[in-house]
C-alpha cells in the first residue's frame, strides 16, 4: 500500500467539499502580489546601487551620483530593523488578525522607500540606510502575515502549491524588477525614477487588499458555507475568539521549530548573500554592464518561479497520491534546496573566472534550486501549528534575519577588492557551508505532526491537568497539616 493512502481516504469527504477557485485562492493571488511589491521595494536598490555610485551608467548630467564605500552596509541596512517586528508581528496577526496591520505597513514602507532619493541627497548612504531601516521594520509584517493567511486558508491537501504561488512572488518581482530597474537606471530619468515608480505600486496593492482581503473564513462576509467548513476542517485553525494565548515556552523549547529556523537560517544565509550582492560580483568580476547585469541577475529568479511552482504542484501530488509520506515530501525538497545549492556554490568558487557561461548557469542554478524549499521546510511552520503560524514564522524570521544583516557585512569584511575572485571565494564558500549544515540539522530533528500546544482544548487540558496536580499537592499537605494538628492536640 503506498503510504499515505489511508490518510486520503480517510479525508475524501473533506477534499470533495473544496470548490475549484473560491475565496481561499482570492487570498493566495493577494498574498502572491504582497510578496511580489514587497520584493520589489527591497532588491530595487541592489541594482540601483550600482548607478548611485558610477556615472557611466545615465547619460543624463543632472542625476546625482555619490562616492560610497559602504555600500554593503547599506545594502545590510533593511535588516538591521527588519528583525525588530517579526515576533510581535506573527502575535499580533494571530490575536487581531493582520488586514489592517498590514495596511499600515505598506503604506510605511511605500512612504519611506519613495523617500529614498531625497535622503540620499540631503544625507548621503547614511539617508538611505535609515530609509531601509523604516522599510524593514513596515516589512517585518510581511511573511508573519503571509503565514498567519496560510495558516488559517490553506487547507492541507493544497497546502504546498499555496504556498509556492504565494511566495513565488517575490521571484517574479527579482525577474520584473532587475531588468526594469537596469533599464531605468541607465536611461535618461536615472535611478531615482526607479524609487518613484516602485514606490506606486505599494499604495495600489492597498485598494485592492482592502476590498478583497480578510482575516480568516470565519470572518469574510461572501464565503459559501461549503468552502468554510472545508477550509476550518482541513487546517485545524483555533479561531481568535477562543482568547488562546501564546505557548511561549512551549515554541521556544520545540525541537521541531528549532529544525525549521535553522533551516531558515541557513537559507537566508546564502540568498541574502547572493540577493545583494550579485550585481556587483557580475558587475566586477564578469565585467558585465547594467544593462546586461540586471537581466543576468534576474534570470536565476526566472528559474526559481519555474521550480517553486513544479515542486509545489508535485509536493502536493506525490503526497496526496501516496508515493511519498508527508514528512519525508519536507525533507526530500528542503535537501534539493539545501545540498543541492550547496554544492553549486563550492563549485562556482572554484571554478576560473574565465568560465563566464559556467558561473552564470551555476548562478541560475544555485538560486533556482532553492525555489523547492518552499515545498520543503517553509511549510513546517503550517505543519507544526496552523494556529500559531504567523508567531514560529516572526521568531524564524528574526532569528534567521540575523543572517540577513551579517552576510553582506562579511562580504564587506572579506571583499576589500570588489574584482579578486579568490575573496568572492570565501563569500560562496561561507553560504555553501550555512546552507549543508542547516540541512543536515533539519533531516535530524523535523517534525510534520501538528503540536499539542496547536490547540486550545489540549492547551486548556495541559492547564487543567497542571491545576489538579497542584490542588491534589496542596490537598496532601492540608491532609498531613491536619492530621499533625490533631496528634498534637490528642498529646
Amino acid at each position: 500500500m503506498r503510504a499515505g493512502v489511508d490518510k486520503k481516504a480517510d479525508n475524501a469527504e473533506v477534499v470533495n467539499k473544496g470548490p475549484a477557485f473560491g475565496k481561499r485562492h482570492v487570498q493566495i493571488i493577494l498574498m502572491f502580489f504582497l510578496t511580489a511589491i514587497a520584493y520589489t521595494m527591497r532588491v530595487n536598490l541592489s541594482v540601483a546601487i550600482v548607478a548611485m555610485t558610477d556615472n557611466t551608467t545615465s547619460s543624463n548630467p543632472d542625476i546625482p551620483i555619490y562616492d560610497w564605500n559602504d555600500k554593503s552596509v547599506v545594502l545590510s541596512s533593511f535588516y538591521w530593523s527588519y528583525i525588530v517586528l517579526q515576533i510581535y508581528a506573527g502575535n499580533l496577526g494571530a490575536t487581531y488578525g493582520i488586514k489592517w496591520f498590514l495596511v499600515g505597513a505598506m503604506t510605511i514602507n511605500s512612504a519611506a522607500f519613495t523617500s529614498i532619493p531625497f535622503f540620499a541627497e540631503r544625507f548621503g548612504s547614511k539617508g538611505v540606510m535609515g530609509c531601509r531601516m523604516i522599510q524593514g521594520l513596515a516589512q517585518g509584517f510581511v511573511y508573519p502575515s503571509l503565514a498567519v493567511v496560510l495558516g488559517q486558508w490553506a487547507p492541507l491537501n493544497e497546502r504546498a502549491r499555496m504556498v509556492a504561488v504565494s511566495m513565488s512572488g517575490s521571484s517574479i518581482s527579482n525577474v520584473l524588477t532587475m531588468p526594469i530597474a537596469g533599464y531605468i537606471c541607465g536611461s535618461w530619468y536615472g535611478w531615482p525614477m526607479s524609487f518613484y515608480l516602485f514606490g506606486l505600486l505599494g499604495v495600489a496593492w492597498i485598494i485592492p487588499w482592502i476590498i478583497f482581503g480578510s482575516n480568516s473564513p470565519a470572518e469574510h462576509k461572501s464565503i459559501t458555507d461549503e468552502e468554510r467548513t472545508y477550509i476550518q476542517r482541513s487546517v485545524e485553525v483555533s479561531m481568535r475568539e477562543e482568547n488562546i494565548r501564546t505557548p511561549w515556552k512551549a515554541i521556544l523549547t520545540s525541537v521541531p521549530v528549532w529544525a525549521y529556523v535553522i533551516a531558515c537560517y541557513g537559507s537566508e544565509w546564502g540568498f541574502s548573500t547572493l540577493l545583494t550582492e550579485m550585481p556587483t560580483y557580475i558587475n566586477k568580476i564578469m565585467k558585465f554592464d547594467i544593462h546586461s547585469n540586471s537581466w543576468l541577475s534576474a534570470a536565476p529568479y526566472a528559474c526559481v518561479i519555474v521550480v517553486t511552482w513544479t515542486s509545489g504542484f508535485v509536493s502536493d501530488y506525490l503526497i496526496n497520491s501516496g508515493y511519498i509520506s508527508l514528512p519525508n515530501g519536507r525533507k526530500i525538497f528542503s535537501t534539493i534546496a539545501l545540498l543541492g545549492s550547496g554544492i553549486t556554490l563550492i563549485i562556482l568558487a572554484y571554478i576560473p573566472v574565465t568560465a563566464t557561461a559556467l558561473s552564470i548557469t551555476l548562478l541560475i542554478a544555485t538560486v533556482g534550486l532553492g525555489g523547492t524549499v518552499t515545498s520543503g521546510f517553509y511549510l513546517n511552520n503550517i505543519d507544526l501549528s496552523p494556529t500559531f503560524a504567523g508567531v514560529i514564522t516572526g521568531f524564524a524570521n528574526s532569528f534567521c534575519n540575523v543572517g540577513s544583516i551579517l552576510a553582506p557585512l562579511f562580504v564587506q569584511l572579506v571583499v576589500t577588492d570588489e574584482t579578486d575572485k579568490l575573496q568572492w571565494r570565501i563569500v560562496f564558500l561561507m553560504a555553501a557551508g550555512a546552507a549543508i549544515a542547516s540541512n543536515i540539522f533539519y533531516l535530524a530533528f523535523t517534525s510534520t505532526e501538528v503540536q499539542w500546544w496547536n490547540s486550545p482544548d489540549n492547551q486548556r487540558k495541559k492547564d487543567e491537568k497542571l491545576l489538579d496536580s497542584i490542588t491534589a499537592e496542596r490537598e496532601d499537605r492540608l491532609s498531613t497539616a491536619s492530621i499533625i494538628s490533631g496528634v498534637i492536640a490528642l498529646v
